[in-house]
């Protein structure tokens, strides 16, 4: 009897459109497909049949990266963006900041002990001019 298994996650599951690759992936082909063959030929006769191999991966490289790479389910310029956030835009640090309901007490008792020594030292000075 033959065996499917079946993942316990639906979600991760990816429509597959033609010969077992999802839409993504068949226009990333494409794209390496029309942008890599031309060069190659272009490059074949003037610099040699191993340079111009060697251009045309470099050149498509990129775009299969975009096709196939996923890492925890996000695609390659996900990721990528998310490095360029945390390297370069976010702070470096991130100081523990907290608002809860004691602070907010303990700031008001500050305060408060704040105007009763300013109003202390008022009428201080109030009775003494008089």
């Amino acid at each position: 009897m033959a065996y499917v298994p079946v993942p316990k996650d639906l979600s991760k599951v990816k429509t597959k459109v033609a010969l077992n690759l999802t839409k993504r992936q068949i226009i990333c082909f494409a794209a390496a497909l029309i942008t890599g063959l031309p060069l190659f030929f272009l490059l074949k006769g003037s610099t040699g049949m191993s340079f111009a191999a060697f251009t045309m991966i470099l050149i498509m490289l990129p775009c299969f990266l975009l096709a196939m790479y996923e890492k925890h389910g996000q695609p390659l310029e996900q990721v990528i963006k998310n490095i360029i956030q945390t390297k370069y835009i976010r702070p470096k640090e991130r100081p523990y900041q907290t608002n809860n309901f004691y602070s907010a007490l303990e700031r008001q008792r500050k305060l408060e002990k704040e105007v009763a020594a300013i109003v202390k030292g008022k009428s201080k000075n109030r009775k003494g001019k008089a």
